[in-house]
């Protein structure tokens, strides 16, 4: 882009213009550190969206309700619905965001979190689908928070309480660094272990294809899952049951809103204690009903290992455990 049509920016005017168009918490990464760095796969970087536009990735975050976070059971629709219409209003942030900066001279393409890579699908609908950035390890880089020991983003003001998007651009302005203390106290914890109702959280690390059954309950897998039943069905009578199911109902309805598909289980985040908002939620979450002590068991032998390796290849983003 030619220079004489860019108007100088700072890192504090892009922050201040993003929160008065509705993002709660706003960083900046620098896409360079982030080609170096990827954090999720090889594949996640800045470079391999643009080849122009990618020196500086501005994360923004918007914060879930504390009323439905405050609901305690994974799969309750009003959740999925209210997290769903949260991620629409940064969405439109984000858009704004990109006219801003165009309106100043920097062509900004928007990331969006539900995002994914249809030539990385290889016909396979249990695999995981990795998004175009790994959102939490670039909100570290943009100073936002710590991973947890799930590899969630944890913030000091919400705690994993957050949905994330990313603006790419190449304004010219200083980038945010990444905190080098960790948030999580890890296994000393263990809430979110212990809250998952997949049971697919291990010593930093995730089942990510097991998580997506309860963070996409109504998702592609699902989806391809009930149409192959209705298809394999001989029976005519148990056929038009199958299409005129609830689980058929619930699929339309996330077909038409993308609530269950794009928003899902998230009580990991829920009952995890960091956070300057938990004191408002801890009445209603402190309790955890999907406590076991086979979970509690798990968690008193990851406290016995001084740091696994899944704990040292996300290190970077994780930071320095407390003692």
């Amino acid at each position: 882009m030619v220079s004489v049509f860019q108007e100088p920016l700072t890192a504090t005017q892009i922050k201040q213009q993003a929160k008065v168009l509705g993002a709660d918490l706003v960083g900046i990464a620098d896409g360079k550190a982030m080609n170096e760095n990827p954090g999720g796969s090889a594949h996640q970087r800045p470079a391999d969206i643009t080849d122009h536009d990618g020196d500086r990735v501005i994360v923004l975050a918007k914060r879930y309700s504390a009323g439905t976070a405050r609901i305690a059971a994974w799969n309750n629709r009003h959740k999925f619905y209210n997290d769903e219409l949260a991620l629409t209003a940064l969405e439109e942030t984000s858009l704004e965001l990109v006219y801003w900066l165009e309106e100043k001279g920097y062509p900004a393409i928007i990331v969006p979190p539900t995002h994914v890579d249809p030539w990385r699908y290889w016909g396979d609908p249990n695999a995981h689908q990795e998004t175009l950035l790994s959102f939490p390890h670039a909100a570290v880089e943009a100073g936002l928070g710590t991973l947890g020991l799930n590899l969630q983003l944890i913030t000091p003001e919400f705690g994993p309480r957050v949905i994330l998007t990313a603006v790419m651009c190449s304004v010219d302005c200083e980038t945010d660094r990444p905190m080098t203390t960790a948030l999580c106290k890890g296994p000393e914890c263990g809430r979110c272990l212990q809250a998952c109702p997949g049971d697919v959280i291990g010593n930093w690390q995730r089942n990510w294809s097991a998580c997506d059954d309860f963070r996409a309950p109504h998702g592609f897998k699902q989806l391809t899952t009930h149409m192959t039943d209705i298809l394999n069905t001989d029976d005519p009578d148990q056929r038009k049951n199958l299409v005129r199911s609830e689980t058929s109902f619930n699929l339309w309805q996330s077909i038409l809103r993308g609530s269950g598909v794009i928003t899902g289980c998230r009580r990991c985040q829920d009952v995890c204690p960091v956070g300057e908002d938990y004191a408002g939620l801890s009445d209603a979450l402190d309790e955890i009903a999907e406590a076991t002590a086979e979970k509690q068991q798990r968690l008193d032998d990851y406290k016995k290992q001084a740091k696994p390796e899944t704990y040292k290849n996300q290190a970077r983003w994780i930071g320095e455990l407390k003692s």
